[in-house]
């Protein structure tokens, strides 16, 4: 929902909108938790929240919704093929929640895209009611809201969405009004991506991370090549020794275990210096530093004279760095990179979807 927010506030100063989002999934599915889909009174769709099996169902949903003001939810399993009926094909099930919402929400929004903007952890709490209400819940926040205060707190604290509170049917003895079932939609600050270098392949990769949520940093020594013209999609553009800038980062706690390090510089006195700072702390995530395999043992080779332990090096460094995809351009090599780091990031194979078993949507790790 993070792309939709601004094209939110730009539709409402013309009316109402009808905000769809995925608030529940079970076994295989097409989209994680949060996903949206927004609906104009003149019939402009914005966003999707499958792979086409619902959404044409969700789209009129949404114009009952902007007629009558009733929020709605959906639910849809598993598609029989004899049924008329819509139903997903990949066999899951998911459960989408359809509200309208108008000038009186733009507040929120707006100051739920700021938070997202300057990366402060926020979520956003949506009873699923027919007529629903909102809270925007920041650390800090004060005031208890609904009786959820703290399992709201808890799922944004882990960067998680979901659904807590009660409804009449599941739990009768239980008042839904102290505590209604309510989505937690949680933006948590996008992950980190430090890239080391100002040539073409660091540009491809700023590129391509972007397009999947990194916050993107480009450091490198030399001014006349590092400049934010060069990099126009990176976050960042920082000229500094990165070794010292890397340590700097991770002494003040900007860097945490979703933080990927790539080093691309193919120079052995930018090269090992960061990765010697790298290895030796756990407050950042992947390592990987690009190159040949002649490169490769030779920066082996100096890390293990700079003292890193070999078993150090072979537990923590990705390199070569990237997914063998046999692509040779900057822009297929940054696919191969970012491939990677989805790979691992999901606890996935890295191989061909046919060669493997099991669902093709995994969950996430600690969602």
């Amino acid at each position: 929902m993070r792309e939709l927010l601004p094209v939110l506030l730009d539709r409402l100063t013309a009316g109402p909108v009808a905000l769809a989002r995925v608030v529940a999934t079970s076994g295989p599915a097409p989209r994680q938790l949060g996903a949206a889909m927004a609906v104009t009174a003149a019939g402009e769709v914005i966003g999707s929240l499958s792979a086409g099996c619902v959404d044409s169902a969700i789209v009129h949903a949404a114009t009952d919704v902007l007629d009558t003001g009733c929020a709605v939810g959906e639910r849809f399993g598993p598609a029989d093929l004899d049924d008329i009926a819509i139903g997903l094909t990949c066999g899951g099930e998911i459960e989408i929640f359809v509200e309208r919402i108008g000038p009186e929400r733009v507040a929120d929004l707006a100051d739920l895209r700021a938070s997202v903007g300057i990366g402060r952890p926020v979520a956003l709490a949506t009873t699923l009611t027919t007529r629903p209400l909102w809270r925007l819940d920041h650390p800090g926040a004060t005031g208890s809201w609904r009786g959820l205060d703290k399992d709201i707190a808890d799922l944004r604290d882990a960067g998680r969405c979901g659904i807590v509170g009660v409804d009449d049917t599941e739990a009768p003895r239980v008042c839904a009004a102290d505590r209604p079932r309510t989505f937690v939609h949680t933006f948590a600050p996008p992950r980190r991506l430090i890239a080391v270098g100002a040539n073409e392949f660091v540009r491809a990769l700023c590129t391509v991370a972007k397009n999947v949520g990194y916050h993107v940093t480009v450091v490198d020594p030399r001014p006349v090549f590092t400049t934010p013209a060069r990099f126009p999609d990176a976050d960042e553009v920082v000229v500094a020794w990165p070794g010292r800038y890397l340590e700097d980062e991770m002494d003040s706690g900007r860097t945490d275990s979703a933080t990927a390090v790539c080093v691309m510089t193919h120079d052995a006195k930018v090269d090992v210096p960061t990765l010697v700072s790298a290895l030796a702390s756990d407050r950042v995530g992947i390592i990987g530093a690009l190159g040949s395999r002649a490169t490769h043992d030779d920066r082996i080779a100096r890390l293990t004279v700079a003292g890193v332990p070999r078993d150090r090096i072979d537990d923590r460094l990705r390199s070569p760095l990237g997914l063998d995809l046999g692509g040779h351009t900057p822009a297929e090599v940054a696919i191969s990179i970012v491939a990677q780091l989805i790979s691992e990031r999901n606890g996935g194979t890295g191989q061909p979807l046919r060669d493997v078993e099991g669902p093709i949507h995994r969950r996430v790790p600690g969602s």
